[in-house]
């Protein structure tokens, strides 16, 4: 009896403190029914937070990290605001000397990427230089798994081009010692633009480039 009123009375203060139930019984090693009927007109404690999984905890550090980069990208990009013409030509031959094609001497050009909005961007500075529509030709490159006629319609609608300007495209045979990562649905490979008569064009772009980095050059020199 003695045991029963010292387990009554420290599961009373245990209560009072806040420990649930099953904090109780594993302190006391009674049943939760006495429990109950010890402490049943103390108020019941406030619900504690949940605790976290290491799991969650890194899900929920990750959502964290990929919010913040979010919104360093949204604040970087309105640093941008709209590109001038000359912004626009600049930006482009840039781009095409550090992605686009260089066969020399049998010069042509040819621009492959695999991001849609380079690809626009590299398309709206064709038009920018005179190259009409007719010039271009496409083809997908992509690997044998994937959705072929699905990419063939996903980069004609990013360049707004019909069936007849685009060429039969390149596959990539599988192999399966490759651990290949572009495995979804989604995957559309590269589309390669290739502009018909274009030597002329190539050499301008070489020298665009050339005249950009001499301009540099020049800078860098009267700032020395």
């Amino acid at each position: 009896m003695r045991a029963k009123t010292e387990h009554r009375e420290t599961a009373r203060r245990l209560r009072a403190e806040g420990r649930t139930y099953d904090e109780i019984q594993a302190a006391l090693g009674v049943s939760k029914s006495s429990i109950s009927l010890w402490v049943r007109d103390l108020p019941k404690p406030p619900r504690k937070a949940r605790a976290y999984s290491g799991t969650e905890r890194q899900v929920a550090a990750a959502a964290r990290r990929t919010e913040a980069r979010n919104a360093r990208r949204k604040a970087a990009a309105a640093e941008i605001g709209p590109l001038s013409e000359r912004e626009l030509f600049l930006v482009g031959a840039a781009l095409y000397w550090a992605e686009g094609a260089k066969a020399k001497p049998d010069a042509r050009v040819i621009f492959v990427n695999s991001d849609p909005s380079v690809i626009r961007f590299f398309e709206a500075w064709l038009d920018l230089v005179g190259v009409t529509k007719d010039r271009r030709r496409y083809s997908v490159q992509i690997h044998e798994t994937a959705d072929i006629l699905g990419a063939e319609r996903f980069w004609a609608g990013v360049v707004g081009a019909g069936p007849m300007s685009f060429n039969s495209p390149s596959v990539k045979r599988h192999n399966p010692r490759t651990n290949r990562k572009n495995v979804s649905e989604t995957h559309r490979g590269c589309l390669r633009i290739t502009v018909l008569g274009s030597a002329d064009l190539y050499w301008k772009i070489d020298g665009w480039w050339s005249g950009i980095a001499d301009a540099q050059c020049a800078a860098d020199s009267g700032r020395v």
